[in-house]
């Protein structure tokens, strides 16, 4: 199992959506990810934190050639 952890959640208004840099530790190997969930402001600080996971989770489940490592 992947131990997740998010950056500052920042929104961006000229595109209308959350961003953040996600990190994915898997067996001690952090892998960073940008991510980001289109919305409004006002959206539900959980929703977009754990969309924000779900996209990063996807972004790491594609493949080493995408990979950031640290």
């Amino acid at each position: 199992m992947a131990n997740i952890k998010l950056g500052e959640v920042r929104y961006n208004a000229q595109i209308g959506a959350f961003e953040a840099r996600v990190d994915v530790d898997r067996d001690g190997t952090t892998y960073r990810y940008p991510c980001q969930v289109a919305g409004p402001v006002d959206m539900d600080a959980g929703h977009v934190r754990a969309s924000l996971t779900r996209h990063a989770m996807r972004m790491s489940d594609t493949g080493a050639s995408l990979w950031s490592h640290l």
